[in-house]
C-alpha cells in the first residue's frame, strides 16, 4: 500500500470530545439472550432477561453519571426481550434517542411500526457472513447485501428512522469492505451509516497470562476467549481505511477517538461523505465535525450521536458552511459545478471504523478513550465489550506477558519489574 493510502494524522483530524460523563451514546443491555451465535461476539448467549425494574435502575445510573444523546439498546438481541417496545418507551420518555442494535432475525414490519410508535429513533443491524444465519451460511459479505437491503427497505417504508449496519471485519473479509462501502453509496438515500468493527479475541495464545489480583485465570469460559488460528486479531482502523481507498482514493476521515494506552491509535474513526447514488462529491472535514458536535452541545447540552433522516438528506443546505471547513469547500465546488444536483438530493452518510481493545506488548489493554459503549454493571459504568470478565471473574482481567509475573508462593524473579508483581 502506498503512503497516501495509509496516511492518517491525528493533528489533521478532530478528536471527538466524548468523555466518560459527557458522551454521545450509552449502552443498555436488557437481555443476554440471542437468536444467533456470531463468531467474534463479546457476549455469552444466556436465556436471561432483565426486568423492567432493573432496566429502569440502569437508566437511573446513566441519568446520574452520563450525559448522552442516544441509548443503544443491545444485548444479546433486544428483540428477544418480551418487553422491547416498553424499554424503547422508557428510554424515549427520559429524553434520549432509542436506537435498537439487532441482528434483525426477529424483526418484521408490524413489530417495527410498534417500536416506532413507542419512540424508536433508529436501528443498527449487525449483519455479516460469520453469523451462521439460517439459509445464509456460506454466503459472502457481498451476497449478504441482499439481506441488508431487505432491512433497509423495511425501515424506509416505515419512515422517519435512521438505518445503520455493523459488520465485523476478519482478515478473510477485509477485501470485501470496499464492496460494502460501494453498496452503501448505491443506497445512500436509505442507508445512513456503515460501521466496520475490527475482529478481536480475549486470549492471545502463547503471549500472555491472565490474572485477577494474584490469581492466574482460565479464560476459556469467556464467549470470545479463543481466537481461531485462521483469524488475525490485530486488524487496525488505518488498515481498513487503506482498503477503502483502493476503491475511493479520496476517502477522508474527519474525526476519531484514540486509545487509553496508545494515544496514537484510532479506536473510533469517523468519515462523513456527501453524495448521491451516482457520485460522491466530497467529505466533511475536521472543522465540520467540530462545528457539528460543539453546536449540538451548546444547544442541547449533549454531543450528537444520531441525526434524523430528514436532516441527513439536506446535504445541499450544509454547503453554505463552506467558509468554516475545507472539506465542505471542496464538496461545494464539485456540487455546484454539476447541474444534475438541481434535481437530486445531496445526502450525508457516515462510515465508522471501530478498533476494539488492543493488548500491547507489555500487557496494557488499550481501550477506547471516551468510549460511547459504556454500560451499567453493579451500579457503575463499565466497558460493555469486556463485561464478560466481570460476570465470570468479578472484575476486569489483567494481562501480563508470559514469564513476567510470579505464581503465588514462588520467589520473585530478579528481572520482573515490581509494578507487575502483586
Amino acid at each position: 500500500m502506498t503512503t497516501e493510502q495509509t496516511h492518517l494524522s491525528h493533528r489533521e483530524l478532530y478528536r471527538l470530545p466524548w468523555t466518560l460523563p459527557d458522551n454521545a451514546i450509552s449502552w443498555l443491555e436488557p437481555t443476554m439472550k440471542c437468536n444467533l451465535a456470531c463468531e467474534g461476539c463479546y457476549r455469552a448467549n444466556v436465556n436471561e432477561h432483565k426486568s423492567l425494574e432493573e432496566v429502569a435502575a440502569e437508566l437511573d445510573v446513566f441519568a446520574k453519571y452520563r450525559s448522552a444523546d442516544g441509548i443503544s439498546i443491545a444485548g444479546g438481541d433486544p428483540l428477544c426481550h418480551p418487553h422491547t417496545a416498553e424499554i424503547v418507551r422508557m428510554v424515549k420518555e427520559r429524553g434520549w434517542k432509542p436506537i435498537l442494535n439487532t441482528n434483525g432475525l426477529a424483526l418484521d414490519e408490524p413489530v417495527l411500526r410498534d417500536l416506532k410508535k413507542a419512540g424508536l429513533m433508529g436501528l443498527t443491524f449487525h449483519i455479516d457472513s460469520k453469523q451462521g444465519r439460517p439459509k445464509w451460511k456460506g454466503k459472502t459479505e457481498q451476497e449478504h447485501n441482499e439481506l441488508r437491503l431487505h432491512y433497509a427497505e423495511m425501515v424506509a417504508r416505515v419512515g422517519g428512522l435512521t438505518c445503520s449496519f455493523n459488520s465485523t471485519v476478519f482478515d478473510d473479509t477485509l477485501d470485501a469492505v470496499p464492496d460494502l462501502v460501494a453498496w452503501a453509496q448505491e443506497h445512500i438515500d436509505i442507508v445512513h451509516t456503515m460501521v466496520f468493527i475490527c475482529y478481536r479475541a480475549a486470549v492471545l495464545e502463547g503471549k500472555f497470562d491472565y490474572y485477577v489480583g494474584g490469581q492466574r485465570l482460565d479464560m476459556s469460559p469467556l464467549a470470545y476467549a479463543a481466537a481461531s488460528p485462521e483469524y488475525r486479531c490485530d486488524i487496525t482502523a488505518p488498515e481498513v481505511v487503506a482498503k477503502i481507498r483502493e476503491r475511493y482514493p479520496d476517502f477522508s476521515p474527519c474525526a476519531y477517538l484514540n486509545g487509553t494506552e496508545s494515544p496514537e491509535s484510532f479506536k473510533w474513526l469517523l468519515t462523513v461523505r456527501m453524495g448521491t447514488k451516482q457520485k460522491i462529491y466530497g467529505y466533511h472535514g475536521p472543522k465540520m465535525a467540530e462545528l457539528t458536535q460543539t453546536s449540538h452541545h451548546l444547544r442541547y447540552g449533549r454531543y450528537l450521536a444520531y441525526a434524523p433522516p430528514k436532516v441527513l438528506r439536506r446535504g445541499r443546505s450544509m454547503l453554505w458552511l463552506w467558509p468554516f471547513d475545507a472539506g465542505i469547500r471542496r464538496t461545494a465546488k464539485r456540487a455546484l459545478a454539476d447541474p444534475r444536483l438541481l434535481f437530486r438530493r445531496l445526502h450525508n452518510q457516515s462510515i465508522m471504523v471501530i478498533q476494539p481493545v488492543d493488548i500491547l506488548a507489555d500487557g496494557r489493554q488499550s481501550m477506547c478513550d471516551g468510549c460511547p459503549d459504556m454500560t451499567v454493571y453493579k451500579g457503575k459504568l463499565e466497558w460493555s465489550c469486556r463485561l464478560e470478565e466481570c460476570l465470570h471473574f468479578g472484575e476486569f482481567v489483567r494481562t501480563v506477558p508470559k514469564g513476567h509475573c510470579r505464581v503465588a508462593g514462588e520467589p520473585v524473579p530478579a528481572q520482573v519489574p515490581e509494578a507487575v508483581v502483586r
